[in-house]
């Protein structure tokens, strides 16, 4: 055994490059040309590989040093093999697209059809190197955008690597004559630009050097015969496994906006990660439609421990299929959003509930009179429509309702926006009236109607169901009498109503049939007090069964 200090061998015109990645880590064992850091320029990204093969030891470098030719990367525990002829080249190159400065035009442009100046420039391909009839894999323009000098047009590919064809003029992109699957080559035009004007390069920068991105997949360099494979770049551990198939382009953009990309599934060819597919991955994470591995990690001790509570029994782990036949569902995508909420409030709010009867009979005879009166217009008034005028008046009169809990200070909103929970396929969904004090009884009834519609049809917008200052739970169309509505966080009460029936009411001479609501109040009673909540029941009971009192 020996150690072996591996060093950043010769890297080109590059000085003083930054650590962006660490790709192994002490007690890893790594081949003869396997990547171990990732280094940035202004310019370019490169990965290092390995000079030997054997144990890491010891790191030398952490992420956000600088290093360069000479810099000591890592101790390495090697066999006592004698070291290669020649340190290695980094395995892989990947530029970055920048602007760089034009060239001093010497003569005619050997990069399109056309001399500089204002006009349609035909962009070609360059020289790639001894590549030829390359596939192009990847288009990152359309008709109509405005590029820029060394702009990268597209993405080829050979089958030992792949690279990102700049531009050698600026302008708007007028016609593209190429595709995903095209065999392309020097001199292969991509597309016409219209130029702003100004002498075009000497010559369009080599793709392989400058502003474009290149990936070479490892291979062996000139060594003796002894002398090990090369290794994928980004494989430090078998564990990890090989790097997701994206160009540089696309592996920036991830680290800076902090998208696992091992976790992205590429739609482009060969499975290659695309623009697209990043804006979508973030796209359901943040919808909820998708969960990263970090997300699912954190989630799953919570789980196990019953809710994280100190001294909570686990949930019991029970084989169903040992008492019968059972069938599996996964929850909704609603369902598990709502139900987490539903726990944390339910866990986090001293909900109290306060149950009353209202009597509706005389409302109730108004309400089909109007539906009478307005058959035509299409709007149907319900029950729901009065109790969300009801409710306003009620808040305006007990404003510690229309509150929220903010620390050690209460928010008394002066704007009165009432959500309403509705009945999906999906699960249970609250879209929010607003402004609700300032509609009438058919214009809440219409926008009640669209939005219960809305959601039933999955497409409630964020802002839709967001702002509520008071909830309303309403189970009148199913039946039951009573029932504790949860909170939904941050407001501090919501009212749930059941079936209203027919019942004997003393008038103090004789009973009556009277049309009785019930009425499910629950409220936090770290905001308010239990008196205020009687108060709030019987003064909305007073104005349900004589509405006129919204008037005063």
């Amino acid at each position: 055994m020996a150690l072996v200090e591996v060093k950043v061998p010769d890297i080109g015109d590059f000085e003083d490059v930054e650590i962006i990645e660490l790709l192994v880590k002490p007690g890893d064992t790594v081949k003869a040309e396997q990547s171990l850091i990732t280094v940035e320029s202004d310019k370019a990204s490169m990965e290092i590989p390995s000079s030997h093969a054997g144990v890491v030891k010891e790191l030398k470098v952490k992420v956000g040093d600088k290093v360069g030719e000479g810099s000591a990367v890592l101790m390495l525990e090697t066999e006592g093999a004698a070291a290669p002829a020649a340190t290695p080249a980094p395995t892989s190159v990947r530029a970055e697209p920048v602007e760089a400065p034009p060239q001093p035009s010497a003569g005619p442009s050997t990069s399109s059809g056309r001399t500089g100046g204002g006009g349609p420039v035909e962009v070609v391909v360059p020289d790639i190197g001894d590549f030829d009839e390359v596939a192009v894999i990847e288009v990152f323009i359309k008709p109509g955008d405005t590029i820029k000098t060394e702009q990268s047009l597209v993405t080829v590919e050979s089958d030992k690597a792949s690279m990102e064809i700049p531009s050698s003029h600026a302008g708007v992109v007028k016609d593209i004559k190429v595709k995903v699957g095209d065999k392309v080559k020097k001199g292969s035009v991509l597309a016409i630009v219209e130029s702003a004007g100004g002498a075009a390069p000497t010559s369009a920068p080599p793709a392989s050097t400058s502003t474009s991105s290149v990936r070479t997949e490892a291979a062996p360099a000139p060594a003796p015969a002894a002398a090990p494979a090369a290794m994928p770049p980004h494989e430090p551990t078998a564990a990890k496994g090989a790097l997701p198939h994206a160009s540089p382009t696309i592996r920036k953009l991830a680290r800076e906006i902090g998208v696992p990309l091992d976790e992205v599934k590429g739609t482009g060819p060969k499975g290659r990660i695309t623009h697209d597919d990043v804006h979508a991955f973030v796209k359901g994470v943040m919808t909820g439609t998708v969960q990263t591995q970090a997300q699912a990690a954190a989630k799953a001790p919570a789980a196990a421990a019953g809710g994280a509570f100190p001294g909570l029994l686990p949930w019991p782990q029970v084989d169903f299929t040992k008492f019968g036949a059972v069938e599996r569902k996964d929850l909704s995508r609603i369902k598990k959003i709502s139900g987490a909420n539903l726990h944390r409030n339910w866990v986090v709010i001293p909900h109290v509930t306060n149950h009353d009867d209202a009597d509706i009979t005389e409302l109730e005879a108004f309400r089909v009179q109007l539906n009478k009166e307005n058959e035509k217009s299409g709007i149907k008034v319900t029950m729901l429509a009065f109790l969300i005028k009801a409710s306003v008046a009620a808040l305006k009169k007990f404003p510690e309702f229309n509150a929220s809990l903010d620390g050690e200070q209460i928010v008394l909103k002066q704007y009165f926006h009432i959500g309403f929970a509705a009945d999906t396929p999906n699960g249970l969904m609250v879209p929010v009236i607003k402004d609700a004090d300032k509609k009438g009884i058919f214009q809440i009834s219409q926008e009640m109607s669209e939005l219960a519609k809305k959601a039933r049809d999955g497409k409630l917008s964020p802002t839709e169901m967001s702002g509520g200052c008071f909830s309303i739970s309403s189970l009148g169309g199913i039946g039951g009498r009573y029932f504790t509505p949860i909170i939904n966080a941050p407001e501090v009460s919501i009212l749930g109503v059941c079936k209203s029936s027919t019942e004997p009411v003393w008038d103090g001479k004789a009973f009556q049939p009277r049309l009785m609501l019930p009425l499910s109040l629950s409220w936090d009673h770290r905001v308010i007090d239990g008196a205020a909540a009687a108060r709030f029941n019987a003064y909305l009971g007073q104005i349900l069964a004589d509405f006129r009192r919204v008037l005063l």
